[in-house]
């Protein structure tokens, strides 16, 4: 049994950063695809950002390129969301995810994480 538990979710002023990580256990998760998502208030999830299983290669939301950074760590089996320059947009809950997909654009995901709360004041 999979499970992704997110963490680092908090309060964050306007402009300031959080470092969003998410562990995995129950299996190695290094040839897996690690995406983040997020779902704020009153919308749709969304897609945040993904990495392939080794690391190499990476895609983002419109909304967040230059300003978040996804990375992993095969080792310690977690995903890193590094979130710098934060908005009140951006304000949701941020869930963790995997697949192994060959596409890293792929949503249809196998894991998901229960979510840990973003929240960016004005």
């Amino acid at each position: 049994q999979v499970q992704l538990i997110e963490s680092g979710g908090g309060l964050v002023q306007t402009g300031g950063s959080l470092r969003l990580s998410c562990a995995a256990s129950g299996r190695s998760l290094d040839n897996y695809n690690m995406d983040w998502f997020r779902r704020a208030p009153g919308k749709e999830r969304e897609f945040v950002a993904a990495i392939s299983g080794s690391g190499i290669s990476t895609i983002y939301a419109d909304s967040v390129k230059e300003r978040f950074t996804i990375s992993r760590d095969n080792a310690k089996n977690t995903v890193y969301l590094q979130m710098n320059s934060l908005k009140p947009e951006d304000t949701a809950v941020y869930y963790c995810a995997a697949n192994r997909a060959v596409n890293l654009r792929s949503v249809l995901m196998d894991y998901w994480g229960k979510g840990t709360l973003v929240t960016v004041s004005s």
